[in-house]
Protein backbone atom coordinates (compact mmCIF):
# COMPACT_ATOMS: atom_id res chain seq x y z
CA UNK A 1 0.00 0.00 0.00
CA UNK A 2 1.46 3.38 -0.98
CA UNK A 3 1.02 6.53 1.02
CA UNK A 4 -0.60 9.51 -0.70
CA UNK A 5 0.28 13.15 -0.37
CA UNK A 6 3.27 14.72 1.26
CA UNK A 7 5.41 12.66 3.55
CA UNK A 8 4.91 13.66 7.17
CA UNK A 9 7.41 16.01 8.77
CA UNK A 10 8.98 14.96 12.08
CA UNK A 11 7.33 16.65 15.06
CA UNK A 12 10.71 17.99 16.25
CA UNK A 13 11.10 19.91 12.98
CA UNK A 14 7.51 21.18 13.23
CA UNK A 15 8.28 22.49 16.73
CA UNK A 16 11.50 24.15 15.55
CA UNK A 17 9.53 25.75 12.69
CA UNK A 18 6.93 27.07 15.14
CA UNK A 19 4.21 24.67 13.90
CA UNK A 20 3.25 26.86 10.91
CA UNK A 21 0.28 24.61 9.97
CA UNK A 22 -1.17 25.03 13.48
CA UNK A 23 -2.33 21.42 13.39
CA UNK A 24 -2.18 19.45 16.63
CA UNK A 25 1.25 17.95 17.17
CA UNK A 26 1.68 14.23 17.70
CA UNK A 27 2.27 13.91 21.44
CA UNK A 28 2.59 10.13 21.09
CA UNK A 29 5.57 10.28 18.71
CA UNK A 30 8.65 8.42 19.99
CA UNK A 31 11.25 10.81 21.40
CA UNK A 32 14.69 9.22 21.05
CA UNK A 33 17.58 10.61 23.05
CA UNK A 34 18.95 13.74 21.37
CA UNK A 35 22.48 12.46 21.10
CA UNK A 36 24.49 11.68 17.99
CA UNK A 37 24.94 7.99 17.28
CA UNK A 38 28.42 6.51 17.11
CA UNK A 39 30.02 6.76 13.67
CA UNK A 40 29.88 3.34 11.95
CA UNK A 41 33.27 1.78 11.27
CA UNK A 42 32.23 0.69 7.77
CA UNK A 43 31.85 4.23 6.41
CA UNK A 44 34.35 5.35 3.79
CA UNK A 45 37.11 7.61 5.18
CA UNK A 46 35.66 10.74 3.56
CA UNK A 47 32.21 9.84 4.91
CA UNK A 48 33.70 9.56 8.41
CA UNK A 49 35.15 13.06 8.05
CA UNK A 50 31.74 14.40 7.08
CA UNK A 51 30.16 12.54 10.01
CA UNK A 52 32.64 14.15 12.38
CA UNK A 53 32.06 17.59 10.84
CA UNK A 54 28.25 17.52 10.95
CA UNK A 55 27.22 15.24 13.84
CA UNK A 56 27.91 17.77 16.61
CA UNK A 57 26.16 20.55 14.70
CA UNK A 58 23.01 18.48 14.21
CA UNK A 59 23.16 17.19 17.77
CA UNK A 60 23.34 20.75 19.11
CA UNK A 61 20.28 21.65 17.02
CA UNK A 62 18.44 18.75 18.66
CA UNK A 63 17.85 17.07 15.30
CA UNK A 64 20.31 14.16 15.26
CA UNK A 65 19.41 11.36 17.66
CA UNK A 66 20.73 7.91 18.46
CA UNK A 67 18.18 6.27 16.11
CA UNK A 68 19.23 8.34 13.07
CA UNK A 69 22.39 6.36 12.36
CA UNK A 70 21.14 4.81 9.12
CA UNK A 71 19.81 8.02 7.59
CA UNK A 72 22.84 10.05 8.64
CA UNK A 73 25.17 7.30 7.37
CA UNK A 74 23.36 7.48 4.03
CA UNK A 75 23.97 11.22 3.87
CA UNK A 76 27.66 10.85 4.76
CA UNK A 77 28.27 8.04 2.23
CA UNK A 78 26.48 10.01 -0.49
CA UNK A 79 28.67 13.00 0.35
CA UNK A 80 31.85 10.91 0.09
CA UNK A 81 30.85 9.41 -3.25
CA UNK A 82 29.72 12.77 -4.65
CA UNK A 83 33.04 14.34 -3.61
CA UNK A 84 35.01 11.50 -5.21
CA UNK A 85 33.15 11.93 -8.52
CA UNK A 86 33.60 15.73 -8.42
CA UNK A 87 37.33 15.39 -7.74
CA UNK A 88 37.62 13.04 -10.74
CA UNK A 89 35.77 15.55 -12.94
CA UNK A 90 38.01 18.40 -11.76
CA UNK A 91 41.10 16.39 -12.62
CA UNK A 92 40.00 14.66 -15.86
CA UNK A 93 37.17 16.78 -17.27
CA UNK A 94 33.61 15.85 -18.15
CA UNK A 95 33.97 14.48 -21.69
CA UNK A 96 36.22 12.12 -23.63
CA UNK A 97 36.65 10.99 -27.21
CA UNK A 98 35.69 7.39 -27.95
CA UNK A 99 37.93 5.20 -30.13
CA UNK A 100 35.47 5.76 -32.97
CA UNK A 101 35.81 9.54 -32.64
CA UNK A 102 32.59 10.44 -30.83
CA UNK A 103 32.56 12.84 -27.91
CA UNK A 104 30.99 11.27 -24.83
CA UNK A 105 30.30 12.30 -21.24
CA UNK A 106 32.32 10.47 -18.57
CA UNK A 107 30.22 8.33 -16.18
CA UNK A 108 31.31 10.42 -13.19
CA UNK A 109 29.02 13.25 -14.37
CA UNK A 110 25.88 11.18 -13.79
CA UNK A 111 27.41 9.63 -10.66
CA UNK A 112 27.99 13.11 -9.20
CA UNK A 113 24.46 14.20 -10.13
CA UNK A 114 22.91 11.11 -8.58
CA UNK A 115 24.74 11.47 -5.28
CA UNK A 116 24.08 15.22 -5.18
CA UNK A 117 20.35 14.44 -5.39
CA UNK A 118 20.65 11.81 -2.65
CA UNK A 119 22.53 14.30 -0.47
CA UNK A 120 19.91 16.99 -1.12
CA UNK A 121 17.14 14.63 -0.01
CA UNK A 122 18.99 13.79 3.21
CA UNK A 123 19.85 17.47 3.76
CA UNK A 124 16.15 18.33 3.65
CA UNK A 125 15.42 15.62 6.21
CA UNK A 126 18.00 17.05 8.62
CA UNK A 127 17.29 20.76 7.96
CA UNK A 128 20.64 21.32 6.22
CA UNK A 129 19.55 23.49 3.29
CA UNK A 130 19.00 27.25 3.40
CA UNK A 131 15.31 26.73 2.59
CA UNK A 132 14.91 24.10 5.32
CA UNK A 133 16.63 26.36 7.85
CA UNK A 134 14.29 29.27 7.13
CA UNK A 135 11.47 27.14 8.52
CA UNK A 136 13.31 26.34 11.78
CA UNK A 137 13.02 28.56 14.85
CA UNK A 138 15.25 27.75 17.79
CA UNK A 139 13.82 28.09 21.29
CA UNK A 140 16.22 30.56 22.96
CA UNK A 141 15.02 29.73 26.46
CA UNK A 142 15.47 25.99 25.89
CA UNK A 143 18.95 26.54 24.44
CA UNK A 144 19.90 28.63 27.47
CA UNK A 145 18.91 25.77 29.79
CA UNK A 146 21.32 23.46 27.98
CA UNK A 147 24.16 26.02 27.78
CA UNK A 148 25.27 27.49 31.14
CA UNK A 149 27.26 30.27 29.42
CA UNK A 150 24.18 31.37 27.47
CA UNK A 151 22.24 31.45 30.73
CA UNK A 152 24.90 33.64 32.37
CA UNK A 153 24.92 36.03 29.42
CA UNK A 154 21.12 36.23 29.39
CA UNK A 155 21.00 37.07 33.13
CA UNK A 156 23.55 39.92 32.73
CA UNK A 157 21.51 41.65 29.98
Amino acid sequence: MTQRGRKPKPTELKILEGNPGRKPLNDQEPKPEKRAPKCPSWLEPEAKKEWKRMAKVLESMGILTKVDMTAFSGYCQAYARWKEAEEFLSKHGTIFKTPSGYIQQVPQVSIAQTYLKVMKDFCSEFGLTPAARTRIRMDIEEAAKEDPMAELLRVKN
